[in-house]
C-alpha cells in the first residue's frame, strides 16, 4: 500500500492507494460511494472528467445505495449502476452486499476508487482485488469535492478537476414541470432552498421574503423556484403565500433526478446545506450557500461560480450541533437579507466580469 502524499490548500493529506502503474490505461473502473444524496451528487463532475479522461471503450461502474441511486441513473455518465439496499445499517448493507458482489466479480475491475472508505466498501475493495485502488480521506480539513478529486488521482490518473457540463435525461420532464406550475420563459429562475437538515442550518424563513423582494426590485423579470420533499412544505406554502405568482412550488412533485434536471434551467441558487445546494454547484449554477452549524471546510461549493457565508469566525462556529446552545442560531440570524442580497449580486458581478475577460482574451 501507498500512502499518497498530496498536497491541497496548504494541507498536507495521506490517501492510502495502490496507484495503476501498467504502461496501458485501465479499462475497467468502478466507483464507490454509499453516503446521502448531496455526497454523491460531489462526486459527479469529477467521475465526469475521469471518463472524458479515460480511452473510448473503457468501462466505468459506480456501487452506490439504492436510496440515493435516481441521479446516477438518470445521467449519461456511468455504463452500469449497481445498487445495494440496506439503507444506512451497515449490517444490512453487508447483507445485501452479498447478492452483488458475484455481478461485480465478473467484471473484473483494474481501478477501484472507494470514495466511502467505510466497512462495507473496503469489503468490495478487498473482494474485488483490483490492480489499483485508492481510498477518500474522510477527516481532512478540505472540501469533499477537493478529497474526490484527490482520491481519484491518487489512483494513479491524470489530475481531474471538476466537469459541470453532466449530461441529464430529465430536462425535458423538468421544463415541462416547472411550464405546468406557471413559470413563464422569459423570466429568470432564482431557486431559494431553505432545506437545511437541522434548526441550526436554517436561515429565517422570514429572511427568505426580504431576500426575494430586494431581488424583484433589481431584477423584477424572475420567479423563484422552491423543491424537495415534504418536510419544507410548510416553508414553501409561506413563501408562496408571501411572492404569489412570483414563486413556483415543486415540493413533493419531482423525483431527486427531476429536481437535479431542474436546477439547470436557474439562473442562481440561495441555498443551505442541503442536497440541493450541491446539484446547484456540480452543473456550474451561480450558488450561495448559507451555513450554520455545518463546517464549511468539509461541505462548501467549489468553483468561481459559487461563495458561502458560514460560521467559521465566531468561537461556536462549526460546532455540528443540531440545536443551538445558545438557543438563538446566532451563526445563521446575524446575516441580514441585506448582506446575503450583496454577497449574492457581487458573485453574480464576479462571475459576469470572468466572463468579460475570457471573452476578450479569446479574441
Amino acid at each position: 500500500m501507498k500512502q499518497s502524499d498530496i498536497n491541497s490548500e496548504s494541507i498536507s493529506i495521506k490517501i492510502p492507494s495502490k496507484p495503476w502503474t501498467e504502461n496501458h490505461p485501465p479499462s475497467r473502473v468502478l466507483a464507490i460511494r454509499l453516503h446521502a444524496i448531496g455526497d454523491v451528487v460531489i462526486t459527479l463532475p469529477y467521475l465526469q472528467q475521469l471518463k472524458n479522461n479515460l480511452p473510448q471503450g473503457s468501462r466505468l461502474d459506480l456501487l452506490i445505495r439504492k436510496e440515493t441511486d435516481d441521479i446516477p441513473r438518470n445521467i449519461l455518465l456511468f455504463d452500469k449502476v449497481y445498487s445495494i439496499g440496506g439503507g444506512r445499517n451497515y449490517k444490512k448493507q453487508l447483507v445485501h452486499s452479498a447478492f452483488v458482489l458475484p455481478l461485480l466479480l465478473l467484471n473484473r475491475y483494474d481501478v477501484v476508487i472507494d470514495l466511502q472508505n467505510n466497512i462495507v466498501s473496503k469489503f468490495f475493495r478487498k473482494a474485488l482485488m483490483p490492480k489499483a485502488w485508492s481510498e477518500f480521506d474522510r477527516f481532512s480539513p478540505i472540501p469533499a469535492g477537493e478529497r474526490t478529486r484527490l482520491t481519484i488521482e491518487a489512483a494513479g490518473f491524470q489530475r481531474c478537476e471538476p466537469y459541470t457540463k453532466l449530461t441529464l435525461k430529465e430536462m425535458n420532464v423538468a421544463k415541462q414541470l416547472l411550464q405546468e406550475n406557471g413559470w413563464n420563459e422569459n423570466n429568470n429562475l432564482v431557486i431559494l432552498n431553505p432545506a437545511g437538515a437541522f434548526e441550526t442550518r436554517n436561515w429565517p424563513i422570514n429572511n427568505y421574503i426580504a431576500f426575494a423582494k430586494l431581488w424583484l426590485q433589481q431584477f423584477p423579470k424572475t420567479q423563484f423556484v422552491v423543491t424537495g420533499v415534504g418536510s419544507i412544505s410548510s416553508k414553501a406554502d409561506f413563501l408562496k403565500s408571501q411572492l404569489g405568482d412570483h414563486l413556483i412550488n415543486l415540493i413533493n412533485q419531482t423525483s431527486a433526478s427531476q429536481a437535479f434536471a431542474a436546477v439547470n434551467f436557474s439562473k442562481f441558487v440561495l441555498s443551505e446545506d442541503s442536497g440541493l445546494m450541491h446539484m446547484a454547484w456540480v452543473c456550474g449554477i451561480p450558488t450561495l450557500a448559507i451555513f450554520g452549524s455545518t463546517r464549511s471546510d468539509w461541505a462548501r461549493p467549489l468553483g468561481e461560480h459559487s461563495s458561502f457565508l458560514d460560521s467559521s469566525d465566531i468561537p461556536c462556529g462549526n460546532c455540528m450541533k443540531e440545536i443551538c446552545i445558545y438557543g438563538d442560531n446566532r451563526c445563521m440570524t446575524r446575516y441580514t437579507p441585506e448582506e446575503v442580497f450583496e454577497k449574492a449580486t457581487g458573485l453574480l458581478n464576479k462571475i459576469k466580469k470572468s466572463q468579460t475577460n475570457n471573452f476578450a482574451s479569446a479574441k
